[in-house]
């Protein structure tokens, strides 16, 4: 396509987004609104899924040391323990700092247990995956099998109330996954429909076109860019809209939910994926639009 031909599509199409007043409005307003409701919705499941991650994060394995174990065979459990495939970190928790600990949390409850500790020191294993948290527990404790001497008390991950945590939390990502894509669909489906309505209103400066020669691709062009500027004047508005109203929410200083346990998704790990997603959601369903609404008109 030669530079000349180029630029006057370019103008054409700005041209029809000025001369249909009203058709232009209703068809930026349909995706304003379509894709603010699909980006809120985003960002609801982008933020249940950071939570999902957050709670799965937590969950550790406790391994409960032999009473008055040797420091060496204590030394020689870590290393076996931080050998095993998925453990990523290994922390001792001797029972004075365990007691200690528990004393900050219940107060004089347990006031006067230094000479009598009831508790027993401890490793807490962290695994790089949740979800083998299990396996990795069973493969902790079988180092303890066939010796004369246990080193290993117990080990707990809490099991069932893990499976159940692990259960919850597919669930909620696969309701979000559905809610989101039902909305996505319903969104390009209803912007295209409106974006069909602005072309095919304008059927006869088509047919005229065809009239005085003018080829398919010379009809069309104008068109195409008449729908990607409508896709990204409808999408740039909800962005900076969604945008701007989570940048509010995530530094409001007057709301702490922490003792809800709920912290928000970083606002520089939701900006770029949220914007280009509703960009170029917005572009391509105004491009599609114009294709077919077009594509329909040349037939007649």
């Amino acid at each position: 396509m030669k530079t000349r031909t180029l630029i006057r599509h370019l103008r054409e199409g700005f041209k029809n987004i000025i001369r249909n007043g009203w058709m232009t409005f209703a068809s930026i307003s349909s995706i304003t609104i379509s894709l603010f409701i699909l980006g809120v919705f985003i960002l609801l499941s982008m933020n249940v899924n950071y939570f999902a991650e957050q709670v799965e994060s937590d969950v550790k394995i406790e391994v409960y040391l032999g009473v008055n174990l040797p420091q060496e065979r204590v030394d020689a459990l870590r290393k076996d323990i931080e050998s095993i495939p998925g453990v990523w970190k290994t922390t001792y928790v001797p029972k004075e700092e365990g007691l200690k600990y528990l004393r900050e949390q219940l107060g004089d409850v347990l006031e006067g247990t230094d000479d009598d500790n009831p508790l027993m020191d401890a490793y807490t294993i962290e695994v790089d995956n949740p979800r083998n948290i299990e396996s990795v527990a069973n493969t902790i404790l079988a180092l303890d099998t066939g010796k004369k001497e246990h080193e290993i008390f117990k080990v707990n991950y809490g099991k069932g109330v893990v499976d159940k945590l692990f259960k919850v939390t597919d669930t909620i990502r696969n309701v979000g996954f559905v809610l989101v894509a039902l909305l996505a669909v319903t969104a390009i489906f209803l912007i295209a429909n409106t974006i069909k309505l602005t072309i095919m209103a304008r059927e006869t400066e088509i047919s005229i076109m065809k009239l005085v020669g003018a080829t398919n691709w010379f009809i069309r062009w104008p068109f195409f860019i008449e729908g990607a500027l409508l896709g990204l004047i409808g999408s740039v508005i909800p962005v900076a809209v969604i945008l701007f109203g989570y940048w509010k929410l995530d530094n409001a200083k007057s709301l702490d939910f922490s003792l809800l346990m709920i912290s928000f998704k970083p606002f520089n790990e939701v900006s770029l994926p949220i914007t280009a997603v509703l960009l170029g959601l917005g572009i391509f369903i105004g491009v599609w639009g114009s294709v077919v609404s077009v594509r329909k008109s040349l037939k007649v």
